[in-house]
């Protein structure tokens, strides 16, 4: 559904990030996992990834909601808001610290924050586009001026490093290589502040129906803690032939609700599910006069951080009038998600 025509406009002040420790290359993982180097850098295409522990001794040194503070912070003070200014702040994530309490609450305990709204939204790949959806309409609402929306992983916390990985299926092993940890934070507001930038649009759409997941993370209670289940599956097969033709679909959407040609477009920001697999979603989308930004060569795929993370980069060469479209897809069930921005 389109936007309402006389909808008034929601702000993207600013954003803020955090990522966990020193990168870590392809040949220190390869070492910790016994897993080739070559084949990581062929089949996944990512360079560096954090973590937010010891990959050597599994020492938790961060905990999720320690980055989504430290990512929440950096937003706060880039935008020159009080943390007591907020009147809400969401957190999308799919690896909260603990099921209760909700992590979002305990971002907000450490920003020193009380008698404020709070929401978490559990989703994957997703999960940063719903936050922007929801801290969108609250603000279109009138009702609130000023809010908060974090996005974050700690995917590291799902991997035993200390397993043989030697004779483990591909559909297991490529997480231990995929993925890496980190937040992003950005503040919305009702009128333009800081970066300047109007959050033009927002699509979150469930398109799962029949379908099988692509991903699945189970989760073990104290009864089936000793399950021999796999813990974290990866259909890659299938998000390699599904992920880039929804990409296109959620391109053609999106141009068509804001009513923008292709040609209007300055910066894409595709999906960031690997090196590899980014390159070849951008020459699918195909839009040659937009400039990609993208992150997960470097970050490794931290989830929810992902789209603040290229915002961070938009932000730095985004000018007035300038245009951004993000493509963002959740293989887990399949939501098709992305958004809008333009410089004011």
């Amino acid at each position: 559904m389109s936007d309402h025509p006389h909808a008034p406009e929601v702000h993207l002040a600013s954003v803020g990030t955090a990522l966990p420790g020193d990168p870590v290359d392809n040949a220190e993982l390869a070492r910790v996992l016994g897993a080739n180097e070559e084949w990581i850098e062929m089949f996944i295409g990512t360079r560096t990834r954090h973590f937010a522990r010891d990959l050597k001794t599994g020492t938790v040194r961060w905990s999720l909601a320690d980055l989504c503070a430290q990512a929440a912070e950096r937003a706060l003070a880039a935008a020159d808001v009080d943390p007591g200014d907020l009147d809400f702040v969401v957190l999308g994530t799919a690896t909260p610290d603990t099921l209760m309490p909700a992590t979002v609450n305990n971002v907000v305990d450490l920003l020193g924050l009380d008698q404020v709204p709070t929401f978490q939204l559990q989703s994957g790949c997703a999960g940063a586009v719903q936050a922007l959806s929801l801290g969108r309409t609250l603000i279109a609402s009138g009702e609130y001026r000023t809010g908060l929306v974090i996005g974050g992983d700690v995917c590291s916390k799902h991997l035993d490093v200390d397993r043989d990985l030697t004779k483990a299926a591909p559909s297991d092993l490529v997480n231990f290589v995929l993925f890496g940890d980190g937040a992003g934070a950005a503040v919305l507001t009702d009128e333009p502040r800081g970066a300047r930038v109007v959050l033009r649009h927002v699509l979150n759409r469930f398109t799962g129906l029949g379908r099988t997941p692509g991903q699945v993370i189970e989760w073990f209670g104290l009864a089936d803690r000793h399950d021999d289940r796999q813990a974290l599956t990866e259909d890659y097969k299938a998000i390699e032939e599904h992920v880039p033709v929804m990409a296109v679909e959620i391109l053609w959407e999106l141009l068509g609700e804001l009513d923008w040609s292709r040609q209007e477009v300055d910066y894409i920001l595709p999906p960031q599910l690997s090196g590899r697999m980014t390159r070849k979603i951008t020459e699918q989308l195909n839009v040659p006069t937009a400039v990609e930004i993208s992150c997960v060569a470097d970050t490794g795929n931290n989830g929810n951080a992902l789209p603040f993370l290229q915002i961070e980069r938009l932000l730095e060469k985004m000018s007035d009038g300038q245009k951004a479209l993000a493509v963002a897809i959740e293989s887990s069930k399949w939501i098709k998600a992305g958004f809008a921005l333009e410089k004011i």
